[in-house]
């Protein structure tokens, strides 16, 4: 009969940990660069859009409201 080995002894284990480590980083940093950089430029820039079709419709239909005598 072979030995059994446990999971913490399996041969390779220590490089597994650290692709692990490195993987679980780049997530981070992505997560990060996402949260904190990309999100907040599209929020700004669909709100400043939704503003700028706004103000072209009232520029050519008139502001809102009922209709002046």
């Amino acid at each position: 009969m072979g030995s059994l080995r446990t999971v913490g002894e399996a041969p390779g284990m220590a490089v597994a940990d650290s692709d692990f480590r490195a993987r679980r980083r780049r997530e981070l940093l992505t997560f990060l660069v996402l949260a904190l950089g990309i999100w907040p430029i599209v929020a700004v820039g669909v709100v400043g859009g939704y503003g700028f079709v706004v103000w072209m419709t009232q520029l050519i239909l008139g502001p809102p409201g009922p209709p002046s005598h």
